[in-house]
């Protein structure tokens, strides 16, 4: 086996694994799973926001 013929297998597994994957990923079954973990990042509060001061249109602290 040269070399072109194993670069041509490796491509080839690698088309199918990534056609596979982009399957898996559309399919319907995964979609609620995937929906729930774009949510995750709003669920959390926001640290930088409760650390810092309240402040007016100026910038001065209340």
């Amino acid at each position: 086996m040269d070399f072109a013929t194993l670069s041509s297998i490796i491509t080839v597994l690698a088309v199918v694994t990534f056609a596979g994957i982009v399957v898996w990923a559309m399919s319907g079954r995964q979609s609620a799973r995937f929906a729930a973990a774009a949510r995750l990042p709003f669920a959390i509060p926001d640290e930088t926001a409760a650390s810092q001061p309240n402040l007016n249109k100026n910038g001065e602290g209340r």
